[in-house]
């Protein structure tokens, strides 16, 4: 009984989020930055995309080039984010199968060996190349270049009210979870890091997550 206690004192004395203290200017100016930082990667990156593509298919024909999921942004809001395809065609429906191979705790699904990607797609994960189409969500708005990653809605199906508050804010491509170890982070890590990125969100916090992630880009750091 003592040590469900202290358990219980310590969850107590987890940072809450404040979302509300964000200042509209912060807010307008990360968006425009969105925009213009994500329209210029999409026309650089253009013929890239397309050598990905091509590979893509040569790789496993069965399947498309992008992969779609229902995720939840902003207070819970649905939409559609697109990735590379780095998985089997049929990924989604071997999920259940698989379940009992999940390496994290709490509302979310890894295995660090997952026999579902393929040959170009372990690739495209471990230098997160496969998260590049997100660009089309910054721009559109449903994502940010920086904020937290965006749940799966069975994920949220589990989610305490605690966790929910990471759904405060517009969800991001990278993050302060992203590269501060990624996988190799546990759920509740996950969410106090989310937690932490909103009460100190600011434009230099949000730049040097980005600087990070270039660097974690070149040398991963546990992306799988």
């Amino acid at each position: 009984m003592m040590d469900q206690n202290i358990n219980l004192h310590v969850k107590a004395r987890r940072p809450r989020a404040h979302a509300e203290n964000l200042s509209s200017v912060y807010l307008v100016g990360k968006r425009i930055f969105d925009i213009l930082a994500s329209a210029a990667g999409l026309i650089i990156l253009a013929i890239p995309f397309l050598i990905i593509g091509i590979i893509i298919k040569l790789d496993d024909p069965k399947g498309g080039v992008f992969y779609s999921q229902i995720r939840l942004g902003k207070d819970g809001k649905e939409f559609r984010m697109w990735k590379f395809r780095s998985m089997v065609s049929n990924a989604d429906q071997l999920v259940d199968k698989l379940m009992e191979q999940n390496e994290i705790e709490g509302a979310m699904f890894k295995i660090k060996d997952d026999p579902r990607i393929t040959r170009i797609g372990a690739f495209i994960r471990k230098y997160s190349i496969d998260e590049l189409p997100q660009l089309f969500n910054i721009l559109n708005g449903d994502m940010s270049l920086v904020g937290p990653r965006p749940p799966l809605p069975r994920e949220v199906a589990d989610y305490t009210e605690y966790d929910k508050q990471r759904l405060a804010v517009i969800p991001g491509a990278t993050g302060l979870w992203q590269v501060s170890g990624r996988s190799d982070v546990g759920f509740d890590e996950m969410v106090d890091l989310d937690i932490e990125y909103i009460n100190t969100a600011s434009w230099w916090n949000d730049i040097k997550i980005l600087f990070r992630t270039v660097y974690i880009v070149i040398r991963p750091n546990g992306a799988y």
